[in-house]
């Protein structure tokens, strides 16, 4: 099979034929209809905070068709179009049991979505509705992330949220804000093309960052422009401490960025604001599933992420440029597509 393969850092994904997978007990193997480019990929290859090991292929957005199955395996047929959580656990746990196989110890993660096939954990697969694209299916699990962590914060209706970073994690938050009540939702982000499906999106404003002031944090604005929620979508150093700065005092700051590099906090600043801090990991099985149901239940609001799909061919020039250039916002790879 083909597949974009990570070598070491400062080299791009290098595209070659690997060993045909063959799933194990419990698992499907798909053939790869679409994946998502996640931030967290880009941040993982950068050589800065955590790298993934040479020879990974990575990908953890994707949906795909059944090709086979493995020992075990009931109630999935080959054809079906399926999306699934990309971890598996022990399935016997405590937290396997309630639906939380990201705290399992024996937990694996199953990214390979930037390639023709992949290896999914069947226990946490869900079939694809009729009535969603396979770009839809690619989305569900950034929109996962965000539900976990709106669903943390326990925003209540009416109040006021500000999003950081208008990438698809942060649209995906100013979407579940809205759904859940949120009375004010801002969004900050410099790029025209994200600052515009922000606005698509919903957001009631949508103004450009402004130079991170550490100097400042500590100052007390105007109360009328302070925030119930602040949810931090970038995942860069400092900006956390600027999350609290926008805060109210008991307000909450969740932490969706996933910044892969040590980022200070000044306890006492924080403590000024009796700031509480939540750093979400992934999602539960339930808040998957629901993702999926909503947008099967009609909601439109995501597909305006997607700015364009691109084809194994041109993922590394693409993959390179993702990170110099965030203008963009949910770019999808269709391992069937030729040379685009």
């Amino acid at each position: 099979m083909r597949a974009a393969v990570f070598e070491e850092a400062g080299k791009p994904l290098k595209v070659e034929r690997l060993p045909d997978l063959v799933p194990g007990a419990g698992q499907l193997l798909l053939r790869v209809a679409r994946c998502g480019i996640c931030g967290s990929d880009l941040h993982m290859t950068q050589g800065h905070g955590y790298t993934v090991p040479g020879g990974t292929v990575l990908g953890h957005e994707f949906t795909g068709e059944v090709i086979e199955t493995g020992a075990g395996v009931e109630g999935f047929a080959k054809g079906e179009r399926v999306v699934a959580m990309p971890i598996a656990g022990c399935g016997k746990c405590r937290y396997c049991l309630a639906g939380e196989p990201a705290w399992c110890e024996a937990l694996e993660f199953l990214s390979g979505g930037y390639a023709e096939y992949a290896l999914v954990n069947a226990a946490t697969a869900m079939r694809l509705p009729a009535t969603l694209s396979d770009a839809d299916g690619a989305l569900v699990e950034p929109l996962a992330v965000s539900l976990h962590g709106i669903a943390m914060a326990g925003i209540k209706p009416g109040a006021r949220v500000l999003v950081q970073g208008a990438g698809p994690i942060g649209l995906a938050a100013l979407f579940w804000a809205r759904r859940v009540g949120a009375g004010r939702v801002d969004v900050i982000e410099g790029a025209p093309v994200r600052a515009a499906i922000a606005d698509r999106m919903g957001a009631d404003s949508v103004t450009a960052p402004q130079p991170l002031d550490p100097a400042g944090f500590a100052q007390r604005p105007d109360p009328e422009k302070l925030y119930d929620v602040v949810v931090e979508c970038v995942g860069r150093p400092s900006l956390l401490m600027q999350a609290v700065s926008f805060l109210r005092p008991g307000g909450t700051v969740v932490s969706l960025g996933y910044c892969f590099e040590p980022d200070g906090i000044v306890p006492a600043v924080a403590g000024g604001r009796e700031a509480r801090m939540l750093f979400p990991q992934l999602y539960t099985v339930a808040e998957f599933r629901h993702a999926l149901a909503v947008l099967d239940s009609g909601a439109v609001e995501p597909r305006h992420m997607v700015t364009r799909s691109v084809s194994l061919d041109v993922l590394p020039d693409v993959f390179d440029t993702l990170r110099s250039n965030p203008g963009e916002c949910k770019v999808l790879i269709d391992p069937s597509a030729v040379l685009n």
